[in-house]
């Protein structure tokens, strides 16, 4: 038993009385297959298999499996942790009504906080953020996605999926500084950009910083 019991939000509630009300055994057999896209064990996997990898690869890819692989072992390791110490049930063993409509138990019943899986996706979806915009969106909305299974499921209270999202972002932030991710792509410092004076045809271009 964990030291201390978060209960439910009275938006929490709602939202999931709604989703049991609503909810088919179709959407719960695809959102049982989506989220396994977020699954502690295949990230890790996948973040190790990409380290691996990467090894001999060129400084740059080295340095970003490294932030990876950290964070998706950081980002396994604290969701454990958080619900050794804090008890939440699960809103699946809260409902009749959901399981009539094929909603399914998952995991431990007292382990709804915060979401491991929205952990996950949240850790994902900040490292995001040094893409391109096209491919930093696409991977924004796969991440929504899985983190709304999560709910989808009554696996989690949508605040557990919210706190797992934040967690997991600010692990990954967090990790930035010790792993060197996002930092310039190749190291080297861009030129400084030449100014011209007005009616003139000279530039004067300035010193770049000493190092």
């Amino acid at each position: 038993m964990g030291l201390y019991r978060i209960p439910p939000t009275r938006a929490d509630i709602a939202i999931a009385d709604i989703v049991s009300r609503y909810t088919t055994p179709r959407t719960e057999r695809a959102a049982q297959l989506a989220t396994f896209g977020a699954d502690e064990n295949l990230l890790l996997a996948l973040a190790a298999g990409w380290w691996v990898y990467c090894r001999n690869k060129s400084p740059r890819a080295r340095r970003n499996s490294n932030h990876i692989f950290l964070t998706a072992v950081a980002v396994s390791a604290l969701p454990h942790l958080l619900k050794s110490i804090v008890d939440q049930r699960r809103p699946d063993r809260l409902t009749a009504t959901g399981h009539l409509h094929g909603v399914p138990f998952s995991g431990n019943p007292y382990d709804a906080f915060p979401s491991g899986h929205a952990m996950h996706v949240g850790a994902l979806a900040s490292a995001a953020t040094v893409l391109p915009k096209t491919k930093r969106n696409l991977v924004w909305a796969m991440s929504a996605g899985l983190a709304l299974t999560r709910v989808v499921l009554l696996a989690h209270w949508a605040s557990d999926v919210l706190a797992g999202l934040a967690l997991g972002a600010l692990t990954e932030r967090l990790l930035r500084p010790f792993t060197g991710y996002g930092g310039s792509a190749n190291g080297v410092r861009k030129s400084p950009r030449p100014i011209r004076a007005e009616g003139s045809s000279f530039e004067e271009v300035r010193p770049p910083p000493r190092s």
